[in-house]
């Protein structure tokens, strides 16, 4: 049996629909894939250096990285109503006098930042389940947040100056491309069953949502089990099976725009 291993974030999206795929409830045909979990912006510096021949990575950082990895069908975090969210104490438009803290260079959050306010902004780099505390604690004026932090980030006296996801919906009419799973192009002769199984780990996990519960929460930053459930509930949708013509549309979208603007 040919072990792969398979790199993804500890966020409950993440593990909920690689849970069937790496405990094998799922036929994995002649391959057993060995997990690692590590930031998304941590598996996104990895991919540039290829050490994970199946990846987690964030939209932006793909469009980086089409020479080396392939996105797959399946797998992808995409949909409505949850793009990232920049956050502050007090609301405030007073953008070009603002430290903003970003959860990587790489991820998709920091891309529609750019695209959104090009050049209004003082940025600075720090690990997605950090920004809301620093920003709370006054170390920056306000914060991107992703993941599980559009749910709590009230818990932390925190408002929402902008909802990015609400913004490319309203410039583009699709949905926001968060991230996706990738095979290495090395690997390119076997990616159409990796697809196939992760397809299948991720209709058994809508099949029996309650199977991964307990490793969903060993791995989550949030434990709330509310906190969780929309967490799955918002990323994890009709595009994760597959991404289809309209995924692929917004995909395209997001490179067009990235282009444009000199990003990518």
């Amino acid at each position: 049996m040919k072990t792969i291993e398979t790199a993804y974030s500890p966020c409950p999206n993440d593990t909920f629909i690689f849970h069937a795929m790496i405990n094998g409830l799922v036929d994995t045909k002649k391959y057993s894939f060995l997990p690692y979990t590590g930031d998304v912006e941590d598996l996104n510096i990895r991919a540039f250096s290829g050490l994970h021949p199946v990846t987690k990575m964030s939209y932006h950082a793909y469009l980086h990285l089409r020479n080396r990895y392939t996105a797959l069908d399946s797998g992808s975090a995409l949909g409505h109503g949850c793009g990232p969210l920049l956050v502050a104490k007090n609301d405030r438009s007073d953008f070009d006098r603002m430290l903003v803290a970003s959860p990587g260079r790489y991820t998709t959050a920091h891309l529609l930042l750019k695209l959104w306010k090009p050049e209004a902004m003082n940025i600075v780099f720090a690990r997605f389940d950090e920004i809301m505390q620093g920003v709370a604690d006054g170390k920056y004026d306000a914060g991107l947040i992703i993941h599980e932090g559009r749910f709590v980030y009230p818990g932390y006296g925190l408002v929402k100056l902008i909802d990015l996801g609400e913004w490319w919906e309203t410039e583009t009419g699709l949905p926001i491309p968060l991230g996706c799973i990738a095979v290495r192009n090395d690997m390119a002769g076997i990616s159409s069953e990796i697809g196939s199984i992760l397809r299948s780990s991720v209709e058994y996990a809508i099949q029996n949502p309650d199977d991964s519960r307990n490793y969903i929460k060993s791995l989550a930053q949030e434990m709330d089990d509310e906190v969780i459930s929309e967490h799955i509930r918002l990323y994890v949708n009709e595009y994760t099976i597959d991404l289809g013509k309209k995924g692929r549309s917004a995909v395209k979208r997001l490179e067009e725009m990235a282009s444009s603007r000199g990003i990518i």
